[in-house]
């Protein structure tokens, strides 16, 4: 009898003990794991309990945590990260390339006529065509025709006589037309420049088809009021349809949380709603794209921090200075080689920038502007400096400089003096590395273009993006840009000394980028308590030859503690 009651006096504690044992939901072991975490740099092992990282450590000591319940991965040595976070990209015009004709990978001028070309046998009459992604400074051959490198706009108008084509440069600050988008457009001799932009012209002063920055809204005017014509039905459809296809892009290639550079006020509406709803697949934190004047009235209820248990967050502003480089509307300090006494574009007045800045400070928004030009950097150094005085006892601003392409190395330093984050994507520079020095000049592209080490040697905040759909979203081939100055194609390096460590690249493409959106207590590294998001790829980025980096695989992408990709 002593003996039944003391066997079941030890069943009770034994049950009791494992009742209390801590159970993770998922591990993860044997691994090769970079936590980007100072304290804990490296680990074998990591544990989920339910979307929170709840160990970190060794294969041996995670295992104590496995019960019937737990999924347990096998890494089999593979690497494993902190999610990557996609630090500047356009979410929704992702999802839109993907729908429409995408020409980023296109090598000649005839590949994109003989893209419009098929697409027009199906179009139906009147509808518009449309693409992204040419870039005429990457184009292999000569063309015929053309005015500053620009092809003419005569090709596309005799395989599309009755479609109206509206093509947008690969940078989004320009883009190309045929003739009958030309004439709905009203286009003539006599149509002007709008301030800020410019509609090329030959010689004769007629129109080409290529219209930069502000003059693109000659032509995007015109597609406005053919949309007006759809029902907002199909309008809505087509935009979700879009939105699905950038999710399921971006997290293939790695990607677990997507910062937005620009949002509309409806976009910010349905991205809550999504996340409210359990809908997102990724986490979005989105930048407020609107007009000056529909700021004030529509700003009462942001920031919007965390919705959906962190799986949306609108807490900024975004706002253009100048255009892009490749379409000659970067603003510069002096003026650009391959076109003389012209010195870019200035596509929003410095004063209504500053009136934003003020709407931001307000509403306790960061403000995120674009520029990229040595002369836009510097005027808006300048502005940040000049809002920051007016506010002495707020420090932690963490005001973005969207882009930082080109720099005039005295302004390098300011970047850390004023706490300005240098938002970078490192495959603009290599991807814009053939036509850099043409329109620079050698001088101010060493010492000034891309120049992410000096910004990290100075104490500057670095980070990484892909400006999606202006480049491939994926996080990959823009890593490699950051560590090796390479193009991927053709091996050729742009100014390698400017090159950021495989450790810098990794933290610019994690922690840096949470950091850059006040979302370090969440994400970024793997730490206990954070957020269960991580990247598990087939090469150990830390390690591998810099041309195994490009063959490196997205094994799994893990949100939340969920696998959301696993590879085949």
């Amino acid at each position: 009898m002593m003996n039944r009651i003391l066997f079941v006096a030890m069943f009770f504690l034994i049950y009791a003990c494992e009742a209390e044992k801590t159970v993770a939901d998922m591990v993860l072991i044997n691994g090769t794991i970079a936590t980007v975490d100072e304290n804990n740099p490296q680990a074998e092992a990591i544990a989920f309990q339910a979307d929170r990282i709840l160990q970190v450590g060794k294969t041996t000591d995670i295992q104590k945590l496995v019960g019937e319940s737990t999924k347990v991965i096998d890494l089999e040595g593979n690497f494993a990260m902190p999610g990557i976070i996609e630090g500047h990209g356009h979410f929704s015009s992702i999802g839109t390339t993907l729908q429409n004709l995408n020409f980023i990978k296109s090598k000649s001028w005839d590949d994109i006529v003989a893209m419009v070309a098929e697409k027009a046998k199906t179009a139906k009459p009147g509808e518009w065509i449309t693409g992204r992604g040419w870039h005429q400074e990457k184009w292999d051959g000569k063309l015929d025709k053309q005015v500053l490198g620009y092809p003419y706009h005569d090709k596309l108008s005799e395989i599309s006589p009755n479609n109206p084509v509206m093509l947008r440069h690969a940078s989004g600050h320009g883009l190309l037309a045929n003739e009958q988008a030309m004439k709905i457009a009203g286009v003539s001799k006599e149509t002007p420049n709008p301030n800020g932009g410019e509609i090329v012209r030959d010689s004769r002063g007629e129109a080409i088809g290529v219209f930069e920055e502000t003059a693109m809204g000659v032509i995007g005017n015109a597609y406005d009021e053919y949309l007006k014509t759809l029902s907002e039905e199909d309008k809505t459809r087509i935009w979700f349809e879009g939105i699905e296809l950038a999710e399921e892009e971006c997290i293939k290639k790695g990607i677990t949380s997507f910062q937005d550079a620009g949002s509309t006020f409806v976009e910010i509406d349905r991205y809550k709603k999504l996340a409210e709803d359990g809908a997102l697949d990724l986490r979005l934190w989105a930048m407020i794209g609107s007009r000056e004047e529909n700021l004030a009235e529509n700003l009462s209820n942001f920031p919007i921090l965390n919705a959906g248990n962190h799986f949306f967050t609108s807490r900024a502003i975004k706002a253009y200075l100048d255009g892009a480089l490749g379409s000659f509307g970067a603003w510069l300090l002096e003026s650009y080689n391959d076109k003389p006494n012209f010195h870019g574009q200035n596509v929003t007045p410095i004063e209504d920038i500053e009136r934003i800045g003020g709407l931001a400070a307000k509403h306790n928004l960061q403000l995120c502007v674009h520029a990229i030009g040595d002369r836009g950097n510097r005027e808006m150094l300048d502005l940040y400096e000049k809002i920051f005085k007016t506010m002495p006892d707020q420090s932690d601003f963490r005001w973005r400089i969207e882009h930082s392409q080109h720099i005039d190395p005295t302004d390098i330093p300011r970047f850390a003096d004023l706490g300005v984050i240098a938002a970078m994507q490192a495959i603009h520079c290599t991807s814009d590395a053939p036509f850099v020095i043409k329109r620079l000049g050698e001088k101010r592209a060493r010492e000034g273009a891309y120049p992410w080490r000096s910004l990290l040697d100075a104490g500057a905040v670095v980070t990484n993006g892909s400006d999606a759909p202006v480049e491939d979203v994926d996080p990959i081939e823009s890593f490699y840009a950051s560590v090796t100055r390479k193009r991927a194609d053709s091996g050729m390096a742009f100014f390698p000394e400017q090159s950021m460590t495989r450790e810098e690249g990794i933290k610019a493409y994690t922690l840096s980028n949470a950091w850059a959106a006040f979302e370090e207590e969440d994400k970024g590294s793997l730490e206990v308590g954070k957020l269960a998001d991580v990247t598990v790829l087939s090469k150990n980025l830390l390690t591998c030859g810099d041309e195994e980096i490009l063959d490196a695989k997205v094994l799994y992408t893990i949100i939340g503690g969920k696998v959301k990709h696993a590879a085949e």
